[in-house]
């Protein structure tokens, strides 16, 4: 008795039928795992954990960023401040390249007007130290979006001469996210603007 054969569009029309099954199963396998990683991460971003007594972690959610934000943003301006204005021919350019992850284009067109207005030159030139003495702002909200207002002052050191100033500067805040320890709060700091610089009467 002979083995009857298969039609051989039947069997061409299966193993289409299969490997289209297996692509579109592997891509939506993707999809799901992306999508997965994803959201892990963005619950990560919002979580901490500790470490129990017997080496287990701990889950703890933190308060959201908005019920923050206010400490937070305090927080950001200050270090950005002080990381852009306490310089001196040691350190400016550690401290700039550290300010710079804490702003957006705004900041770095700053820097790069002030290197070529030979404001770093003269730094290094006549060993000037620039310290800041204080940092106090103010943020408003105006539906969901942050500005604020920074009054600076610093003392400019040139040897035998001290000279103080303030300088009154402005721009806004949006939310990013955390990077560890570039940019800690996960704050940016967007058209940022000098507006008045002016020298106090050194007493």
């Amino acid at each position: 008795m002979k083995t009857p054969y298969k039609n051989i569009y039947n069997v061409l029309k299966l193993n289409r039928f299969i490997v289209l099954a297996v692509i579109i199963f592997a891509f939506l396998s993707s999809i799901f795992s992306v999508w997965m990683a994803f959201n892990m991460n963005k619950k990560a971003m919002n979580s901490a954990f500790a470490i129990n007594t017997d080496g287990s972690t701990i889950p703890l959610k933190l308060v959201s960023q908005k019920e923050n934000f206010h400490v937070e943003a305090l927080a950001h301006l200050e270090l950005f401040h002080n990381y852009f204005y306490n310089i001196d021919a040691s350190n400016y350019e550690k401290n700039l390249k550290k300010a710079l992850w804490l702003g957006n284009s705004s900041v770095d067109n700053l820097y790069r007007q002030k290197k070529a207005d030979g404001v770093y030159n003269r730094l290094l030139q006549f060993s000037l130290v620039q310290k800041v003495l204080s940092i106090n702002s103010k943020i408003n909200e105006n539906n969901g979006s942050y500005s604020f207002s920074t009054t600076t002052i610093f003392k400019i050191n040139r040897g035998s001469i001290i000279d103080t100033y303030e300088l009154v500067s402005t721009g806004n805040l949006i939310m990013v996210d955390r990077n560890f320890p570039n940019n800690p709060h996960g704050l940016l700091i967007t058209n940022y603007f000098e507006n008045t610089l002016k020298k106090l009467s050194n007493e």
